[in-house]
């Protein structure tokens, strides 16, 4: 067999940061450490850094219930209420939210506060997207569909203003955005997609289109993971979702001659370079 890994695959520079601001406080030695959410969509790096000591804060509630330590924003960041409760705490808090997202926030917070309707193009039950709306002074719309885009109805005549979850399908978003400009809308639109996101999905249509069989390697639970398989399964019917080494099944792929391999931003290194030395050997 022969194997083509994409370019773009693995860690993104805001998963990069957030995992290695996680490490940097342990190897500090001062505890205990939270991380509120998983820091990334990974698993394997999730039990690595409980291993090491890091717990996971999955709700307020638990949040409320800390006397003492460290506290990290993970990588999707949150909404502002967790910064203000976390100061309330007298809790030391550490900020590892991608610069991308951070922008985001900064953008709707602004717009929202100008008046403006936010429009989030997104997953809204994904911890980005539940942390973009934490900073809009008023509530946000949230669509991730076309049905959702056609019924969308702002009886107000306010303006709007259109951002998008950072890893979502780009091809998607110009979709949806020219629904809502069919509406008359008066309305900004800012492109908030990461561009790691968009090379990453051009180069995984790409080589799909060009193999036999497709790889995406990602957490089960990673959003632009899920993404990227669909883009794969559009352009390659014999496309594969897993997480680990573990899970590749070479029964199906023996006969294959060429294979593509992607992976998601929050996918480690080493697992993609575990996957490609199985498929080789």
């Amino acid at each position: 067999m022969q194997v083509r890994v994409a370019k773009s695959a693995g860690f993104c520079f805001g998963v990069q940061r957030a995992v290695d601001t996680v490490y940097e406080q342990v190897e500090k030695g001062v505890r205990p450490i939270y991380t509120f959410g998983p820091i990334i969509h990974n698993e394997v790096v999730v039990r690595d850094l409980e291993e090491k000591g890091v717990k996971v804060l999955n709700s307020q509630k638990e949040l409320e219930a800390l006397q003492e330590g460290t506290v990290i924003i993970r990588s999707h960041g949150v909404g502002k209420e967790i910064y203000e409760r976390i100061e309330r705490k007298g809790l030391h808090c550490v900020d590892a939210t991608c610069p991308f997202v951070k922008k985001i926030h900064r953008t709707v917070e602004k717009e929202s506060r100008a008046g403006k309707q936010i429009i989030i193009i997104g997953n809204d039950q994904h911890p980005e997207v539940e942390g973009i709306k934490g900073w809009c002074s008023t509530p946000a719309v949230v669509i991730e569909s076309a049905e959702q885009a056609e019924k969308l109805r702002i009886l107000e005549p306010i303006p709007l203003c259109v951002v998008s979850q950072t890893t979502f399908n780009y091809k998607k978003f110009k979709d949806l955005v020219e629904i809502i400009d069919k509406m008359k809308y008066d309305r900004v639109v800012v492109n908030t997609i990461c561009n790691a996101t968009e090379e990453r999905q051009t180069e995984a249509r790409r080589i799909a289109g060009e193999v036999d069989a497709m790889i995406v390697i990602g957490g089960s639970h990673s959003s632009n993971t899920q993404k990227l398989f669909e883009i794969c399964r559009n352009e390659c019917r014999n496309t594969y979702y897993i997480q680990t080494v573990h899970d590749l099944n070479l029964e199906v792929l023996r006969s294959t001659g060429l294979i593509g391999i992607t992976a998601g931003a929050s996918t480690p290194k080493k697992i993609i370079e575990e996957v490609q030395t199985r498929c080789l050997n």
